[in-house]
């Protein structure tokens, strides 16, 4: 005899005949009739060469060698049984590192309000965050990425979740000329761009440009970048402009001594998805850590869309 050669449903109607000592009560627990138990304990029987149960009364004893298998059968019920509940978890206590990738504009924008709902409702489980670009190397979604957040995510398996539409806009510092009043369609064309290319698929430094060639305007390219932080910095002590997600300006307008620039702009927005594996989709844990991200993502930007930051005086 093998373990190989036996149905878990034989090894599961002699449990539950075991534990209820009759027939026809074991089978109205199993939802069968009598008579699919009968056939289950007659294929085991020939499968151990013994006969397991006799009769006694209205209803059955157990052999020796039952009574043998008896508290190992309940043991490894009680086990799967256990092993096939919905898992349950308690967000405070969860210690899990939670991996997720996004481009630099999510990590300035969005990460620390993420990490502050987590310091609040997962305070023991950690965050690491990775570019866009790592998702490939760690295995991908399928792999080691809990979550991608970015325009767009495809593949087998993969789900994906609309988070928000993020509109770009046009930054300078606050000394630039072009600050001083709204600009014409010909200033506009005169200005020299920072441009972000992100690994991965420059997303957004694509849609500006596509943006400006719709609306017939030149954009002069002096500089490429691989970060919006980058691109902000160079912004704010030259008199270059950089298109930056709204929530990137937000974020570092008043420390960089940036402003947004008036007057005839190609309209550049993106759609920012979530995206996750099919492997976790089910996972209480990680669909938690989800339902945080969506939250950080939605919640409005710390500054009010279009503000501007008092220029300072020019020297």
């Amino acid at each position: 005899m093998s373990i190989h050669t036996l149905a878990l449903q034989q090894l599961l109607a002699l449990h539950v005949v075991l534990e209820e000592r009759n027939v026809a009560r074991a089978a109205r627990r199993l939802h069968v009739t009598p008579s699919a138990v009968s056939n289950a304990l007659a294929k085991l029987r020939d499968e151990l060469s013994d006969p397991l149960l006799v009769r006694s009364g209205r209803g059955v004893v157990p052999t020796p060698r039952a009574e043998q298998l008896a508290p190992a059968l309940s043991h490894a019920f009680a086990s799967l049984e256990h092993a096939l509940r919905p898992p349950t978890f308690d967000k405070r206590s969860m210690t899990r590192t939670l991996v997720m990738a996004v481009a630099d504009s999510g990590q300035l924008s969005r990460v620390p309000a993420l990490v502050a709902r987590m310091a609040a409702e997962m305070p023991r489980a950690r965050l690491k965050v990775v570019g866009i670009d790592a998702v490939a190397s760690l295995g991908g979604l399928a792999g080691g990425v809990d979550v991608a957040l970015g325009p767009s995510e495809r593949g087998p398996g993969v789900h994906s979740e609309l988070l928000c539409v993020e509109h770009a806009v046009l930054v300078a510092r606050t000394r630039h000329r072009a600050a001083r009043k709204p600009l014409s369609r010909e200033e506009l064309g005169r200005l020299e761009h920072v441009a972000v290319a992100v690994a991965a698929g420059a997303n957004l430094p694509d849609l500006t440009s596509r943006a400006y060639e719709a609306a017939g305007v030149p954009r002069s390219i002096a500089v490429t970048v691989p970060t919006f932080a980058a691109a902000a910095m160079i912004a704010s002590t030259t008199d270059f402009v950089a298109t930056l997600p709204e929530g990137v300006y937000a974020a570092l307008a008043t420390s960089f001594g940036l402003l947004q620039l008036r007057g005839p702009l190609p309209k550049v927005e993106v759609s920012v998805r979530m995206a996750w594996h099919s492997r976790s989709h089910s996972h209480p844990e990680l669909s938690a850590f989800r339902a945080l991200v969506a939250e950080a993502w939605r919640a409005p930007s710390r500054r009010r869309r279009g503000a501007r930051p008092s220029p300072r005086p020019n020297r």
